[in-house]
């Protein structure tokens, strides 16, 4: 396996049934045993009441929705950096930002959680601000960041403390103090013994002494007194002027509202989208958890890992996920026609005219001498049932039947008791909409100009279906209109008798019901003994019938 597959996602069709999950469930597992444990079962939708029986029975939880393969921001280079903290000075964040090549820094909370942006162009303005001189008790700086850009050392006073009054003042001579310095200013002054008093004298909450100049003892015990702070630093007056804004915290000049930030979920398009509109150059992109995850750039889209993908129980556009052309298919497992997917290499494609694809996979277990785990069977053994409609369904083979016995005996379930209680928990309408048992089993199919949707219901009795006939019946209307389909069929199957009730909307829907299966619907509703099979049966009769009416046409 490459080392660039970190993931490859096992995915079913659209509106899955339960061939489509049981199958993505079962291949992931054969994959893991056979390969590098990397493959994951994915649900392409709301999974109906007979899948979710069949994943409770045999105790699975329902896989992770996943509902497009393409790139995310995820996928592209997210750029790491350390964390900063809206306390930092904003002259270690511009040292960092010359460490680490950026010229925007995220700012986190202790929880890792956005709080803000800084940015070069903040800095500046913040340097460039040296005539506010009430700038580091306006901003309650720390004297950590005092001593930190100063590369001071702390004489008299707390380094945990902070600023909370006064201005910067620079003290060069003994009658400009006296006329400049007000009580709880900051001041700035060299080795004079004689200015270092007059300061503490004034009021100054902190004295700040150029160039390591020598501070005597009475000056220390005087501040001591007085409560005045005395830091000393190497650098000289000038210096200490112009670097005394630059230890304010971060969080004083960070942008903290309108931030552009992405998902790591975000799709590529997305971002290029909203970047394309931004004049900043890096956005912070956040984990699932809305925790930070790095930064991402529009040079940082151009190198995108695609999506693996395999698909089972399906290789038709229509009935796949969003995004399937910018993904890469490594496989396809089906039982179905081939239909409309295409690829850029060469992959495995299992297709097998049998009635399900985990009978495919049953062959597939063998072929590889992989054991086939009790529940793993389950689930194989109701995919089957489910197909084949218990064996009763033409498309079901003797390969079925001979898979089916053979899961069951391995999973200990009774194949008709168990078929029974599957079929009834899908055929309960307790609490569902129409649009829920609508799209319990639905595909959409095209060829040519052709396109139409098909549902099935399955039901063990009479009372179940003529319930679910009027509670769906109503809805194909909607849902042509919603999907933009011409046309919408759908089969209400009775297994035991095997008779198939078809609802129908669309113009010409009727003509072409009649026109497939000979018959003359009534009341809205055609009548097809021996039609169970979507597949096999119903399926290539439609499109016959349609491609028949464009040739008249």
């Amino acid at each position: 396996m490459p080392e660039a597959i970190r993931k490859v996602n096992v995915i079913g069709h659209l509106n899955p049934d339960t061939d489509s999950i049981c199958a993505a469930i079962s291949y992931a597992y054969l994959k893991n045993k056979i390969d590098s444990p990397i493959y994951e079962a994915r649900r392409a939708g709301t999974l109906n009441r007979e899948t979710a029986f069949v994943l409770k029975h045999f105790g699975f939880e329902e896989p992770q929705l996943i509902t497009t393969v393409t790139p995310q921001i995820k996928d592209a280079e997210i750029q790491k950096q350390p964390k900063v903290d809206g306390d930092m000075s904003l002259f270690d964040a511009w040292n960092l930002m010359q460490d680490v090549k950026l010229d925007t820094l995220v700012v986190t909370d202790s929880t890792e959680h956005l709080e803000g942006l800084i940015a070069v162009k903040d800095i500046a303005n913040a340097n460039m601000g040296l005539m506010e001189s009430k700038m580091l008790s306006e901003t309650h700086t720390s004297y950590k960041n005092i001593l930190s850009t100063l590369g001071g050392t702390m004489l008299v006073g707390d380094p945990n403390g902070f600023v909370s009054q006064g201005g910067i003042r620079v003290g060069t001579c003994s009658v400009s103090m006296t006329e400049i310095i007000e009580a709880g200013d900051i001041v700035v002054v060299a080795g004079n013994h004689e200015n270092q008093l007059l300061a503490i004298k004034q009021g100054a909450s902190c004295l700040i002494v150029s160039c390591d100049g020598e501070v005597n003892d009475d000056v220390i015990e005087a501040a001591k007194q007085a409560g005045c702070v005395i830091i000393t630093t190497p650098r000289d007056t000038f210096e200490v002027a112009r670097l005394l804004t630059m230890a304010v915290p971060v969080k004083s000049k960070m942008l903290t509202s309108n931030i552009l930030k992405f998902s790591v979920n975000t799709s590529i398009d997305d971002a290029r989208k909203a970047m394309a509109k931004s004049r900043h150059r890096f956005f912070p992109v956040l984990n699932e958890n809305g925790t930070y995850a790095g930064l991402i750039s529009s040079p940082g889209l151009l190198k995108v890992r695609k999506k693996h993908v395999i698909l089972v129980d399906h290789n038709e556009r229509t009935q796949a996920v969003n995004g399937l052309d910018q993904a890469e298919i490594m496989e396809i497992v089906d039982h179905h026609r081939i239909g409309s997917v295409e690829t850029t290499n060469p992959i495995t494609f299992r297709n097998v005219p049998v009635g399900c694809t985990c009978t495919i996979l049953f062959g597939l277990y063998r072929e590889y001498g992989v054991e086939i785990p009790k529940n793993i069977a389950g689930l194989m053994l109701s995919a089957i049932l489910s197909d084949t409609l218990a064996f009763r369904s033409p498309t079901c083979t003797p390969t079925d039947v001979a898979a089916g016995k053979a899961l069951a005996e391995i999973c200990g379930e009774d194949i008709e008791k168990y078929s029974e209680q599957m079929f009834d928990a899908g055929a309960d309408l307790t609490g569902r909409t129409a649009e829920e048992v609508f799209h319990g089993d639905y595909k959409i199919f095209s060829r040519g100009n052709a396109k139409f949707g098909v549902g099935q219901g399955s039901f063990m009795t009479e009372n179940s279906r003529k319930a679910a006939e009027a509670l769906v019946g109503p809805f194909l209307k909607t849902a042509a209109e919603s999907e933009e389909l011409p046309m919408v069929f759908y089969m209400f199957t009775d297994v035991k008798s095997q008779v198939t009730e078809m609802l129908y909307y669309g113009a010409g829907a009727q003509e072409v019901l009649e026109r497939a299966f000979n018959v003359t619907p009534d009341n809205g509703i055609a009548v097809l003994p021996g039609i169970v099979s979507r597949k096999k049966q119903v399926v290539p009769s439609l499109m016959s019938a349609l491609q028949f009416t464009d040739d008249e046409d």
